[in-house]
């Protein structure tokens, strides 16, 4: 039987609405940084730091992206979901993917005025822009910043194509954007959904919307006329993945067209930081989670091969793919992402503007 002095070291960690455990060390910046605010302490205060960005669109080749151009208006996540791969990214600021990732953050306050100007740049090339492609676009400082509103109005003023990927439910505040542009095939929006237990996803994903408030979300974007796919990300074997005919019934119902999954990824630091969390939360699933994971990996915790590491390999991976496949057909969902957005309507907006009408 554990001790009472283990169980309270154990929990020392636990810091409400924040999901890392600890400020573990990036790959280029060794660093040891711990609050030591007892059990269930106050978590640490969020940090949004304002900087000047001297390009916006990032571009991107992987043939396992369903996207070539993307925008994140922010660097960091305040949801603090534990599985999320952006989190090494933290690690070119010299800073930790585990806690400071989700409380030391970063707004491009200049994005919009950036972005103007690259889509009227004469060599730019109209292709749909993904918003939420690292982190979410929708968490909860956009309601004080609101980044991504300025670049919705943007790309609302060029007649450019744009999808987006989120979990959070403020989406619907852009509604009036995002219908109008849905209705000239410029517009789609995918939601995550892991769960439907309350506790896994305040464990999970302790500051995203809850479940209810996404499949609201899906429902009104539905109604507005904004095709909606639900995402189904990431499966975590032995967690969430019972989870997934519901989660999709569920959006189904409230209006979703389409569905996609993706397996859970452990690169760079996320492993660490994912095992620690998984043993922390759930000790008598850990050991059964991982083995089940390496099984779709190889034996390892990682692949890295393209064509594989969005879905793994193996029985159980071979097994999750069939009951995705069937419950789609079942419910008529269309499987994958969603065809990029019309470019025939592009107008670039601006002061190169003129320059722009000589190339075309």
């Amino acid at each position: 039987m554990a001790r009472q002095s283990d169980i309270i070291t154990s929990q020392r960690s636990l810091r409400k609405g924040r999901g890392a455990l600890s400020n573990r060390e990036s790959r280029f910046q060794p660093l040891n940084s711990e609050w030591d605010d007892g059990i269930e302490g106050p978590s640490p205060v969020t940090e949004c730091r304002r900087v000047t960005v001297r390009s916006i669109v990032s571009r991107n080749n992987s043939p396992d992206i369903p996207f070539y151009q993307s925008i994140n208006p922010y660097q960091g996540c305040e949801h603090g979901c534990i599985y999320c791969y952006a989190r090494p990214t933290h690690a070119y600021l010299d800073l930790s993917p585990g806690l400071d990732f989700e409380t030391r953050l970063t707004y491009k306050h200049n994005a919009a005025e950036q972005l103007e100007r690259e889509l009227a740049h004469p060599g730019y090339r109209c292709r749909s822009i993904t918003l939420g492609a690292n982190t979410d676009p929708y968490q909860p400082v956009e309601k004080q910043y609101g980044i991504t509103r300025q670049i919705l109005e943007v790309l609302q003023r060029a007649r450019h194509p744009l999808a987006i990927i989120t979990k959070g439910a403020l989406v619907t505040r852009d509604l009036d954007i995002l219908a109008e542009m849905a209705g000239d095939g410029l517009c789609s929006v995918a939601v995550s959904i892991t769960t439907l237990d309350p506790q896994l996803k305040r464990y999970m994903e302790p500051r995203a919307a809850s479940a209810t408030a996404r499949l609201q979300a899906v429902e009104d974007l539905s109604g507005a006329g904004v095709p909606v796919t639900v995402l189904f990300a990431p499966v975590i074997p032995a967690l969430n993945d019972g989870d997934m005919e519901q989660v999709l019934r569920r959006a189904a119902d409230a209006g979703a067209s389409g569905a996609a999954y993706i397996l859970l990824r452990l690169p760079l630091e996320i492993r660490d930081l994912f095992h620690e969390w998984l043993h922390q939360h759930y000790p008598l699933k850990a050991d059964h989670v991982i083995s089940l994971l390496r099984q779709c990996r190889g034996g390892a915790d990682y692949d890295t091969r393209f064509g594989h590491r969005m879905r793994g390999t193996g029985t159980f991976a071979d097994l999750l793919e069939q009951r995705f496949r069937l419950c789609c057909r079942r419910l008529g969902l269309q499987q994958g992402e969603r065809a990029p957005g019309r470019t025939d309507l592009f107008t670039p907006q601006g002061a190169n503007r003129d320059q722009y009408d000589l190339f075309s």
